[in-house]
């Protein structure tokens, strides 16, 4: 699923793109891709008329259009959701399941999704500019909201695995699976270590690792492990060259040398040194 910084990518190309535009007509087409709008596609397309584009904005991994009205198009990328800026006589993509035509009769928007596991949905926009359906979504690291402090203290008081509390997207938004096995690796600590066995300068220099992996990640386009993930120009990031630990079992630490490990956590795969990053002892029970 795309993390923080290929959704970033996404956002800034609708930014560039699509913002201050205003919508002629939208076509929606299947059921999936409007599931999470209750009142279905038809109902959607409708109320996707004649509105204007004001903003392109992101919380973590959450995307949406802010409208002239009150209303925000969330966009669900899922597994493999596409926004891509098209001419209008382009040959339509097998999986396309909305399109967006403008007044100014220039390029289409269209939303891609081979496998259906995204959506679209409107959602009321809060003063504060995020969609009520995102409220519930933790400030992500680039954000003005972000309060490391306050999330390292609230971190530092759980008893769960520190891969865990990073994935935790109500207490930190935007970081996935392979950011957090980056920022591991970077700050040397096992993801099962407990957030509560850590110290807070422990905790701030994992989550100071994290923002920095995103942020060079986001400078070459995002992480594209899966040819899917592309900006809204259909172009593939190339940051998973510059990975330490993500996919890298089997290869030599960039570090020390040692052969890096792959381990099974929260059924997903983790990355990691076994010199580095020491597995955690077990705790005796009790």
């Amino acid at each position: 699923m795309p993390e923080l910084p290929e959704v970033e990518v996404v956002r800034r190309g609708l930014e560039d793109h699509v913002v201050g535009r205003h919508v002629t007509r939208a076509r929606i087409t299947g059921v999936r891709v409007a599931r999470r709008h209750d009142a279905g596609p038809e109902d959607l397309a409708a109320r996707l008329h004649d509105v204007t584009v004001t903003a392109a904005s992101r919380r973590g991994k959450y995307l949406w259009l802010a409208l002239d009205g009150e209303d925000a198009l969330i966009v669900h990328l899922g597994m493999s959701g596409q926004m891509l800026v098209e001419p209008a006589d382009a040959p339509l993509e097998k999986h396309c399941h909305a399109r967006f035509d403008f007044s100014d009769d220039g390029p289409q928007l269209r939303f891609v999704d081979q496998r259906t596991f995204g959506g679209l949905a409107l959602s009321p926009l809060r003063p504060d500019g995020i969609p009520e359906s995102v409220a519930h979504i933790a400030p992500d690291p680039f954000e003005p909201a972000y309060d490391q402090a306050a999330v390292v203290r609230r971190m530092k008081q759980r008893d769960s695995a520190v891969k865990r509390a990073l994935l935790d997207q109500t207490l930190v938004s935007g970081i996935g699976n392979i950011y957090a096995d980056e920022a591991l690796w970077r700050a040397q600590v096992h993801g099962e270590r407990l957030c509560s066995s850590l110290t807070k300068p422990t905790l701030a220099r994992i989550l100071d690792h994290a923002h920095d992996v995103m942020a060079e990640a986001l400078g070459q386009g995002g992480t594209s492990f899966d040819a899917l993930y592309v900006n809204v120009n259909g172009a593939s990031g190339y940051f998973d060259r510059s990975l330490h630990a993500y996919g890298r079992a089997g290869t030599q630490c960039d570090r020390c040398g040692t052969i890096m490990r792959r381990e099974q956590f929260m059924n997903r795969s983790s990355f990691s040194c076994p010199v580095c990053q020491p597995r955690p002892r077990r705790r005796s029970p009790s």
